[in-house]
């Protein structure tokens, strides 16, 4: 996508940080943009930025893990703009450290709610809609540098962004044939309020097993003041939706620690010959698959080739059949 005039934008956390940085920067490009965030008096702040720029903007307080009130956004976004939004950015997300073996069932809970609960139901509130709108678009979601590797001190956090990642991945395969491209940022460390994360965490999951106090907050702080600009990691963003990057990590300086991350994962895998008959077997089991679904095409033979798996209920007709392009009922 290079073309942003008019492009109806929804970005949580968009009140601030990294969310604020997107809003900026794709207004700028000519998104008419919509914010949505858990602390009202960010959001007051936010829309005054764009409305003494004379930019659209809608503001909507939205608890990411409420289902409801996100399908209330959803419906609130087509009645100001008319449409559901062509850009859709998960970016919203919390953090808190502390030793695994310290971590409660409410360190989980709250972390990868947001992190990965939030994502989940902006895709399941959002995608649909797109889809049926029939304009294409285009989704980001904010994962981590860290969802790439597991943490001493960041378990639920870190594990929330590696499901992220691998979700963007499904639906970057699935969404193409809609018109609907998919990234996923990973950036390390951003100049945004993440240290104040634990100021919004409801009271029903504040029990913790970290110790969050002046010092810890300080500490994360001195950190995240050298991190890149919120604007700046929009701009890259803008480049990575432009170029239809599946992944946008501007950080050369990580370069060597994920080369050496999954060149470990890669070395570990067996060579053919430790298990030769094992991997026979299971190559052909894929082929007799196959050939289940060659054989079920045969008794349909104006319906698509799919897969025997893996499809959508039939009164779902906005889903587009999965097809497989290499084989054919005569084969």
């Amino acid at each position: 996508m290079k073309d942003f005039k008019d492009k109806i934008l929804f970005v949580t956390g968009g009140a601030s940080g990294a969310g604020l940085g997107q809003a900026k920067v794709f207004s700028e490009a000519g998104c008419k943009v919509v914010i949505a965030d858990v602390r009202q008096d960010a959001l007051d702040q936010a829309t005054a930025y764009f409305r003494e720029r004379n930019a659209p903007v809608h503001a909507i307080k939205l608890d990411i893990t409420d289902r409801a009130a996100y399908a209330a956004a959803a419906d609130e976004v087509e009645e100001v703009f008319g449409s559901p939004p062509q850009l859709l950015f998960n970016t919203a997300g919390v953090n808190t450290f502390g030793p695994p073996e310290a971590s409660t069932y409410e360190d989980y809970d709250w972390v990868m709610g947001v992190c990965l609960g939030g994502v989940v139901n902006g895709m399941v509130t959002f995608v649909p809609r797109m889809i049926k709108a029939g304009k294409g678009g285009y989704i980001a979601t904010t994962a981590s540098m860290g969802g790439f590797f597991g943490g001493p001190m960041t378990a639920p956090y870190s594990a929330a962004k590696a499901a992220v990642i691998n979700l963007m991945e499904s639906y970057h395969l699935s969404l193409g044939r809609y018109g609907i491209g998919v990234s996923v940022l990973c950036p390390a460390s951003i100049n945004s309020n993440i240290h104040h994360a634990t100021d919004t965490r409801p009271a029903h999951l504040s029990n913790t097993g970290y110790l969050v106090d002046d010092l810890s907050v300080k500490t994360l702080q001195t950190i995240y003041e050298s991190g890149m600009d919120p604007e700046d990691l929009a701009r890259w963003l803008k480049k990575g939706i432009e170029d239809e990057q599946l992944y946008i990590i501007p950080y050369p300086e990580d370069k060597e620690t994920l080369e050496r991350h999954f060149k470990q994962i890669v070395d570990s895998v067996l060579p053919v010959e430790a298990d030769p008959e094992g991997v026979r077997k299971r190559l052909e089991a894929w082929g007799k698959a196959r050939d289940v679904a060659i054989e079920a095409a045969k008794e349909n033979p104006d319906e698509p080739l799919q897969p025997g798996f893996g499809r959508p209920r039939p009164e779902l007709d906005w889903v587009k059949p999965i097809e497989m392009p290499e084989l054919s009922a005569e084969e």
